[in-house]
């Protein structure tokens, strides 16, 4: 992994955690009293314990530690802390203090830069214990922006749409809509942490994913040079894997109206038939119970409560994110709450937060989620196309259940889980940790050790049950806990044997594949030195150590630093290594993964570009061995023979989304002015420009003089475009209209290949259809191969010399799509992959060769695993459908992500391979078959 260790292990984003430092400048710092952990790549340490020193006199805690910090420079390096450290959170406990600071360059905030300052009171005095976290010495950057927050907000919502669609085959456009169901919010500048900083616009995209539905809340950082997205995460956190115009539940007139109405003492049934108590508000007199609890958080007014909503055929679309509009508390005529809210979910929901806001407030003293005195909302009842929705999510201002299906209840119904959504809360107003790659695999690792150890508390249960690590048992109607569970922190995975590199399309980089890795090292502390002790460790390591960009290997270092500060030593302390060494969490881990394809160009450090291959080449787009450089394209022999050679020119904007047919590549260039479409021979010469425009979708291809693309207008409306490399005004486009638009463009031996989706009749209703279409470049001739209704889904195309391909879902039930072929006259159409029965796949992307079919595929439905993440299943091209050979197996055993296939020849395919936690350009010549 790269320096930051892993935090985000994402496709392009694992270098975020590689800062850069300047000749000399992480030599280690001068000796001091206690323990110096140097930091990683940077000049200021990541811990300092063992230390009593005694804070200069200062008006405030934050005060005192940023002197702390000036007063020892030489130890810390930082140069300025009372102006590049900017005060983020003080909590005070016993005597204690740790003030938690937030770096500044030049006045911008850094994602992920802050640094920890513990102290104690004694003697009227400030003592300094210790300090953590990262501090990055190596920034230089301008923080003057080239790219307003306009356009960013444009490049940022244009990058989540491609990411989107990534997963999805394409379904029909809505008439007199824009396909475009999001809306970005400026934020602000932000420097990321990668060499000596990349300045970039922080937008944040809110709406709903065009293709299911699911709500989107991104957090997008967009290059402020160029205006390419560099960053992308969620702020939505799911337990398996409001907005200003419209107000939020805190002003709610019900709870203001403290004269006219109590608080009361109610009951329900739990949806396991356990009668509960509940605090509940009379809204006036005479007027209805509502589930809002007023008593445990103190306020004059009662604004602050916990509250349970009556979300019952709300979308999850129109939640997540945002306050949904006229959606009402729920209430009872009765102090005693019926059926109705017991099977709506909001019984337990409202019982459950009561019981995890007790936990934190009586076992760790913290005073609600963000430790003063937050509201806490809970909306239930959820649903997904009004169909059942079986989840819930935590998105940074509420908690959201879902209503269950015919097997799961309400997933309020599990302590286990309303305790996990409110960790998240507070985990964001803590360690705040990054909701992607390993930092995310933290997040959700710490949020299901504390929902279990609510449960646990809540129920007495001891840590000795072997049941107790399980997750989500108790949400089931009909199967057993262990069937039910949807995680389980005793699964004894590891690093080596189970880590899964994943690229941010799939569980946002393993947030929930890998969290129990680390949740079972927690887990398994807890059984060894108890309860009491283990949850006081984890507490104090994540309120006092970790930071937001942290991984595996510094969630350990924060552990055992939080367990030696509360006085662990000698066993005690050996079984505590001991569960995370059990577990494969050793520094250096990452270096143990093994794969079984051939390297090619490592560490590429780029996100949202993808590669080109053929003619015994490939070409790919590379940023720096930190990240912090725009893109370049290179280009290689696909035996691994040679150098790769630079294509592209370092002018400030990035180079993605190569093509190459083993004579010329062509890519785009990604700047503030748009997008061009550059071209070089592989034998060097200038670089040409082709076309340039708005925007840009992926590079297609390149075949001798031909070259094509994809792009969308500024409406968003899709269209390809073919031209000429000795002619390149002589363009051709196709769609890119309100009723009509094209996508997905290939092209061979002097044929295009797409599909399209256009309006063929009007009336009363008009008529849309899809279509595949193969056109004749030297006579403009166009062979319509195949028409679909609008009801189907269809995905990319690919052409060889014989046969088009695609990928088409016919009847949009259950996703599963078929591998389709026809000649290019449009006749002997044969799925080479069937879309429905046993051997069915959930492919959606596709390469070939004059031999070989290759498509990416995963399992969406299917439990989280290596079988399930994206894959590469080869055919052959010119198989029989069902006989012997024509499906050639599994491309690679490997057992991280496999993304953005592109064949070379015969067999042979490259791809990017995120198994190791990086991502890397890799080679296999032929199929490695069965995998086991």
């Amino acid at each position: 992994m790269s320096a930051i260790s892993g935090a985000v292990a994402l496709s392009g984003v694992a270098a975020l955690v590689v800062s850069a430092v300047p000749a000399g400048a992480a030599a280690p710092p001068p000796p001091s009293p206690g323990e110096v952990v140097p930091g990683q790549r940077t000049a200021t340490p990541a811990l300092v314990r063992g230390i009593r020193e005694r804070a200069p006199d200062a008006e405030g805690a934050a005060a005192a530690a940023r002197a702390h910090l000036d007063d020892k420079r030489e130890r810390y390096r930082i140069e300025h802390a009372e102006r590049d450290l900017v005060p983020l959170a003080t909590t005070a406990s016993a005597g204690r203090e740790t003030v938690r600071l937030e770096q500044r360059h030049r006045g911008v905030p850094v994602l992920g830069g802050q640094y920890i300052v513990r102290m104690e009171h004694e003697g009227g005095e400030r003592i300094v214990t210790g300090t953590s976290g990262r501090y990055f010495t190596g920034l230089s950057t301008s923080t003057t922006a080239e790219v307003g927050e306009e356009l960013a907000v444009e490049r940022a919502v244009d990058g989540v749409l491609d990411d989107l669609a990534g997963q999805h085959l394409s379904e029909a456009p809505r008439e007199g809509e824009e396909e475009a169901p999001l809306r970005g919010t400026a934020r602000g500048l932000v420097v990321l942490p990668m060499g000596t900083g990349v300045l970039t616009q922080h937008v944040t995209v809110r709406g709903t994913a065009p293709a299911t539905g699911e709500p989107v809340l991104r957090e997008v950082y967009v290059d402020a040079r160029a205006g390419y997205p560099v960053l992308t995460h969620s702020g939505i956190k799911t337990f398996d894997a409001p907005d200003p115009a419209t107000g939020g539940p805190a002003a709610d007139a019900a709870g203001r109206r403290a004269g006219a109405a109590g608080d009361e003492k109610g009951s329900g049934v739990r949806l396991d038939g356990t009668p509960v108590p509940l605090d509940v508000f009379r809204d006036g007199d005479g007027g209805p119970y509502l589930l809002r609890d007023r008593t445990r958080i103190p306020d004059e007014y009662g604004a602050r409560a916990l509250t349970t909503w009556d979300a019952r055929g709300r979308d999850v679309g129109e939640v997540g994110g945002k306050w949904p509009e006229d959606i009402g508390q729920f209430a009872s005529p009765t102090p005693g709450f019926g059926a109705d809210a017991t099977e709506a979910g909001a019984v337990d929901a409202h019982w459950a937060t009561a019981r995890v806001y007790d936990y934190f407030r009586d076992v760790h003293g913290r005073d609600s989620l963000d430790g003063r005195g937050m509201g806490i909302d809970s909306l239930v009842g959820v649903t997904e196309f009004q169909s059942p929705y079986a989840n819930a999510f935590w998105d940074g201002r509420k908690a959201v259940y879902g209503g269950g299906d015919q097997e799961y209840r309400p997933f309020s119904a599990a302590l286990d889980v309303v305790g996990h959504e409110l960790t998240h809360g507070v985990i964001e107003h803590s360690a705040d940790l990054v909701y992607a790659g390993q930092s995310g695999a933290l997040n959700e690792a710490i949020a299901d050790y504390f929902g279990n150890a609510v449960e646990a508390h809540v129920h007495g249960t001891p840590v000795t049950d072997p049941d107790s690590g399980l997750l989500g048992e108790r949400l089931c109607r009909t199967k057993g806990p262990r069937e039910c569970a949807l995680r389980d922190l005793s699964d004894g995975r590891t690093t080596t044997g189970s880590f899964l590199g994943l690229d941010f399309a799939n569980d946002n980089g393993g947030v929930h594949l890998n969290s129990t890795i680390f949740g079972g090292a927690l887990w398994d502390a807890r059984e060894e030195l108890g309860a009491d002790l283990t949850d006081r460790i984890v507490y104090k390591a994540l309120t006092e150590y970790l930071t937001p960009l942290d991984g595996f290997t510094e969630g350990r270092a924060a552990v055992l630093a939080a367990a030696k500060d509360l006085g662990v030593t000698g066993d005690s302390l050996k079984a505590l290594r001991g569960a995370f060494t059990a577990h494969g969490i050793v520094p250096g881990w990452e270096k143990a993964l093994g794969i079984d394809s051939k390297p090619l160009f490592g560490r590429i450090n780029t996100t949202r570009t993808g590669l080109g291959a053929g003619g015994g080449w490939w070409a790919a787009s590379r940023s720096n061995e930190d990240g912090s450089e725009p893109y370049s394209v290179w280009a290689g022999r696909a035996d691994g023979r040679g150098r790769p050679q630079l294509m592209s020119p370092n002018d400030g904007r990035y180079h993605t989304n190569p093509a190459t047919d083993g004579r010329t590549v062509v890519w785009q260039a990604h700047g503030p002015g748009g997008v061009e479409l550059l071209a070089r021979p592989l034998t060097g010469g200038v670089v040409r420009t082709l076309w340039s425009g708005r925007s840009g979708g992926s590079v297609s291809g390149v075949d001798g003089d031909v070259v094509t693309f994809g792009y969308a207008n500024h409406g968003g409306r899709s269209a390809v475009a073919y031209l000429s490399l000795k002619d390149p005004a002589n363009i051709e486009r196709i769609g890119g209209g309100t009723y009509h638009r094209a996508y997905s463009p290939s092209v061979s031996d002097g044929r295009v290949a797409y599909r399209e989706w256009r309006r063929v009749a009007l009336g009363a209703r008009a008529v849309y259809e899809w279509r595949i279409v193969v056109v004749d470049v030297a006579t403009g001739e166009s062979t319509v191969v195949q028409e679909y209704p609008h009801t189907a889904r269809l995905g990319p195309t690919a052409v060889n010399g014989t046969h088009v391909f695609w990928l088409v879902d016919e009847d949009s039930t259950d996703g599963a799509t078929a591998l389709r072929r026809a000649t290019l006259a449009g006749s002997e159409a044969v799925d080479l992959l069937p879309g429905r029965g046993p051997d069915a796949r959930y492919a959606y992307d596709l390469t070939v060769s004059e031999d070989s079919a290759t498509v990416l595929s995963y399992l969406p439905d299917a439990p989280l695993g290596n079988g399930t993440s994206p894959k590469l299943h080869q055919f052959e091209a010119a198989g029989i459908p069902g006989a012997p050979g024509t499906y050639k197996g599994r491309v690679s055993c490997n057992r991280g992500a496999q993304t953005h296939p592109a064949a070379v020849g015969s067999g042979q395919v490259v791809w990017l391979d995120s198994t190791t936690g990086t991502t890397d350009v890799v080679t296999r010549p032929r199929p490695a078959g069965r995998c086991g």
